[in-house]
């Protein structure tokens, strides 16, 4: 984990495309989904955008 103040931004340290996540530099784990599980054990919902509907 970064050390500096302010903090660098983190930087994938491990990719398991197979299983759909990564683990960052400052210790937080991201998904494919879009969603977070953060160092203190705090969990970021998926954030996708909403697809758009066209109306025909």
């Amino acid at each position: 984990m970064c050390r500096h103040d302010p903090a660098c931004p983190a930087t994938v340290v491990a990719r398991h495309d197979d299983q759909g996540w990564s683990l960052m530099s400052d210790g937080s784990i991201v998904f494919d989904d879009t969603g977070e599980l953060l160092p203190n054990g705090r969990i970021v919902p998926p954030h996708r955008p909403l697809p758009v509907s066209v109306n025909a």
